[in-house]
């Protein structure tokens, strides 16, 4: 007990500059290989993070990111993700090109030189690409952005001090400098949204959102199928993929230059556009538009995404290749290809918690994989709330973020 007490003293000594450390990474590859190299890095003061469970993650993800100390290998801190390129590598177009798609991701500044290691995940969860690279926080080379003049910002919701709150920042994309304020409202309708749905409702003293307002050259956002491009502070647009309503960026680069120096863990992308679409991928950003009748649960389905790892919980007809295997359990917590159920929601099943059931048909596929309730926000826009898995799963989240 006492050997564990010192590491952790250690440990919290070699993360006590409460600076954030940004790095950039390229992910890079095709159908068949994938490799990660490193871009850029900065810092500023401040730590909007996590301050407990630092070397555990709550989700696998697809990706994850570890920090060790280089003196001890004690680890300093991990995260988890998904990311868009390995949603590409999955697309017919990967089988023909090699591309790279930009990644960032934030890091407690350490106080020693200190090793990050990148994995990416393949479908079944096996390790396709390892990086490792050393920081030393003395490199004059990390660009220091405390100075840097920051973007117009307000808070929509502050539920509590920057240590003791989730910080979300909420991004205007596609807003002329005359639509700044219709932003600020839309922001507001965003929040309001996602505090409709328990448990946001119930734990929304520890969240804070935070409205950020790059003003857009142009108004709108890009629709390539309709040769419409737009000039835009993150250049989103829909077609991701040559499907309509899936809206994205892969200016991830640009998006975090427009953050940089705010406290922000987690974010939400605003598109000025009455199209419909959207996207969320877990712990790199939710990205909808504001002006569309569906607006409301539309964001608050992508953010569950993006915040709390959770699968689509609907089905596409036809024989679509299969995103999920009969043989691997997904690691989203409210989806199961009964392999391993007993970590799922197999105990509120077996109490028969009101709800909660086994209904084949989601992640995509009419077959060989399961959701926990007939409807859901994860499933369709007309659902009134999230299933009771997963306000289970959104308030274990919240949990671990939250609590040491």
């Amino acid at each position: 007990m006492i050997i564990t007490a010192l590491m952790m003293m250690v440990s919290a000594s070699l993360l006590a500059q409460k600076q954030t450390l940004r790095v950039d990474y390229l992910f890079t590859g095709d159908s068949q290989k994938c490799s990660v190299s490193l871009a850029h890095m900065a810092k500023w003061d401040g730590w909007a993070g996590r301050r407990g469970h630092l070397n555990e993650v709550p989700l696998k993800g697809n990706g994850q990111a570890c920090m060790c100390d280089v003196a001890t290998g004690d680890t300093l801190y991990r995260t988890s993700f998904s990311t868009l390129f390995q949603e590409w590598q999955a697309t017919p177009e990967a089988k023909q090109v090699t591309k790279s798609f930009e990644n960032t991701y934030l890091f407690p500044m350490p106080s020693a030189p200190a090793k990050i290691t990148v994995e990416l995940y393949d479908l079944r969860g096996n390790v396709t690409s390892t990086f490792s690279h050393v920081v030393n926080p003395n490199d004059i080379l990390i660009r220091d952005v405390n100075e840097f003049k920051q973007v117009e910002r307000r808070y929509v919701w502050k539920g509590a001090e920057m240590d003791r709150a989730i910080d979300v920042a909420i991004v205007a994309e596609g807003y002329a400098a005359d639509e700044i304020d219709l932003f600020y409202k839309d922001a507001a309708v965003a929040v309001e949204a996602i505090f409709s749905h328990e448990p946001f409702a119930s734990l929304k003293e520890f969240f804070n959102f935070l409205a950020v307002a790059p003003v857009s050259k142009d108004s709108g956002v890009s629709v390539p199928r309709q040769k419409l491009w737009k000039e835009t502070p993150v250049g989103s647009h829909f077609d991701t993929f040559y499907s309509d309503r899936y809206l994205t960026t892969t200016n991830i680069f640009k998006l975090h230059d427009i953050l940089e120096g705010l406290p922000y863990e987690h974010i939400i992308i605003l598109a000025n556009t009455d199209t419909y679409g959207g996207g969320g991928i877990y712990n790199s950003y939710t990205l909808t538009t504001a002006h569309h009748p569906m607006f409301k649960p539309v964001v608050v389905h992508e953010f569950g995404h993006s915040f709390a790892g959770l699968a689509d919980e609907y089905a596409y007809a036809g024989e679509e290749d299969p995103y999920y295997f009969s043989d691997v359990e997904p690691w989203e917590q409210n989806i199961t290809t009964l392999v391993d159920f007993q970590s799922k929601w197999k105990n509120m099943y077996d109490i028969g918690f009101e709800g909660v059931g086994i209904f084949e048909g989601a992640g995509y596929q009419a077959k060989g994989v399961w959701r926990p309730a007939e409807d859901c926000r994860m499933r369709t826009n007309q659902a009134g709330a999230f299933c009771p898995v997963c306000q289970r799963a959104i308030a274990r989240i919240v949990n671990f973020y939250i609590f040491d």
